[in-house]
């Protein structure tokens, strides 16, 4: 984990980036204006940082609010109104458009810029942007469907790209990622070091996070396509991988305008508590007696002022039933409590430490990758207990006793991967929102999701993508048209 440094001028402008988007959704790295495929403009130094700024707003404030409500992590707090439509499931498509803008005008342009620089020796610079790329475009087809691909980066369609559907994004996901490792081959090359916020330049660790990038892609497509995912992982194991020990984040400091970007938009609401804890999972860490939920959400406080063990939760969509009741907010460690400064230093995760290992369990589990699947399984949890201050023994005591983390031998493959799914989602709290909710799509683990009370899509259904941004609607001439948000992506077959 990387602390920014303050004192690098580089560094700072994609900080400030942060605070910017936070803010106001716009900044001159976002001007639709300018030509976003000059290479002469192209300064892979000043480049880089605003391209992991701009996944890391999108990934760390939008997305992770609507992946933590509609995967049921947190909910709509009865005293505040600003995340009711996300609770009803009705969404705006213009709710979408600074997600969209962010993606696209800055993180995959600044990009396709340092691509395609003539700045000499920029090959470790290219192979860390190709690789930023793919985690892009995959971030936005698991979200959107069908989206802008091999026009949407070329200036002669820059204001129409057509859309493509989500298999060729997934093709040319995989093709990025082999070029970004490819160049990081390279013999020579000018070296990345304080401008990558992430690894520091690191360019092992960036050949570690492609390859779980992979493998998170691969085993994405595993229902839809088994064929291709397990020829993939295949292969992507004969190559010796080296995967992820550590979590890929982005951390923040105290300074304004250099926090965290939910938080900061926290901040920019006047610190109202919008989110609070869901019964969904709380009853579900209660039922595991999982220690786990004292560090993802806030103990309640009695009247004799006393800290109690306690998380106060409502079920989904619950508001409007409880406006005289005090609900547990989530943590300052996940970044959601708005009223706790430290939430402003919490880490947006990219990939984590726990989800490469039960990425590499399911894989295992498969027959399509090496290891014992039992073994990385409880390397995952024991990851996750360790992020969340909790001890080795802790996580064996839990693996001993959890009724949701039995790992029996004569179990089926199937139960096996729900408790890896179920063990992932528990991890994955208040860190990683949305990258739950959309194994929750691809597998329908866990299983014991509830329906919002508050739903307006109507009976038994769920919200299964995002919907197109209403500026693709009023400006882009090859917009497919709307899609319902309870219409599953292409690999979404469960």
């Amino acid at each position: 984990m990387n602390i920014i440094n303050l004192k690098n001028a580089k560094k700072l402008i994609a900080v400030a980036l942060i605070g910017t988007l936070g803010l106001t959704g716009c900044s001159k790295f976002l001007d639709i204006n300018d030509n976003p495929n000059n290479p002469d403009k192209a300064n892979p130094n000043l480049l880089l940082p605003t391209v992991q700024a701009g996944i890391s707003q999108v990934i760390g404030n939008t997305f992770q609010v609507y992946g933590n409500i509609w995967g049921q992590y947190w909910t709509q707090n009865p005293s505040s109104t600003q995340y009711q439509t996300i609770d009803q499931y009705k969404i705006a498509n213009t709710a979408m458009d600074r997600s969209w803008l962010i993606l696209y005008r800055n993180t995959l342009n600044n990009a396709e810029l340092i691509i395609n620089t003539n700045v000499a020796n920029s090959e470790y610079f290219k192979g860390i942007a190709y690789i930023l790329k793919a985690y892009t475009f995959q971030v936005a087809t698991d979200a959107f469907g069908d989206i802008p691909l091999s026009e949407a980066l070329n200036a002669a369609q820059f204001i129409s790209p057509k859309y493509e559907k989500q298999e060729l994004v997934y093709d040319s996901i995989f093709n990025y990622i082999d070029k970004g490792v490819a160049l990081l081959g390279t013999a020579q090359a000018n070296a990345v070091s304080s401008q990558d916020m992430i690894f520091g330049g690191d360019l092992k660790k960036w050949k570690a996070f492609a390859n779980t990038l992979k493998l998170r892609a691969y085993l994405r497509i595993s229902n839809v396509d088994p064929d291709k995912a397990s020829a993939g992982i295949k292969a992507l194991y004969a190559s010796n991988p080296i995967f992820l020990n550590q979590d890929a984040t982005i951390t923040y400091t105290t300074t304004g305008g250099n926090e965290n970007p939910l938080y900061n938009d926290m901040v920019g609401l006047r610190r109202v508590q919008n989110v609070v804890a869901s019964s969904t999972v709380v009853n579900a860490f209660v039922a595991n007696n999982d220690p786990r939920r004292f560090a993802f959400y806030e103990k309640v406080v009695g009247i004799d002022g006393k800290v109690q063990d306690t998380i106060a939760h409502i079920v989904q969509g619950g508001y409007k039933a409880n406006t005289n009741k005090s609900v547990s907010s989530p943590s300052a460690l996940v970044a959601a409590n708005a009223n706790a400064a430290t939430s402003a230093t919490a880490p947006v995760k990219l990939l984590s430490n726990t989800e490469s290992l039960f990425l590499q369990a399911e894989a295992a589990l498969k027959g399509w990758g090496n290891g014992d699947a039992t073994a990385l399984y409880k390397q995952g949890v024991a990851a996750s207990f360790k992020a969340t201050g909790y001890s080795d023994e802790e996580a064996k005591t839990y693996l001993a006793n959890a009724k949701d983390a039995k790992f029996e031998d004569e179990a089926s493959t199937e139960t096996k991967l729900k408790t890896i799914i179920t063990q992932k989602y528990f991890a994955m709290c208040g860190f990683q929102g949305f990258e739950a909710w959309t194994e929750w799509r691809r597998t329908g683990y866990p299983t014991f999701f509830t329906t919002s009370v508050e739903s307006l899509l109507g009976a038994g259904r769920m919200p299964l993508r995002m919907p197109y941004a209403n500026s693709e609607a009023t400006s882009n001439l090859n917009y497919p048209g709307n899609v319902l948000i309870y219409m599953p992506v292409w690999w979404d077959v469960k």
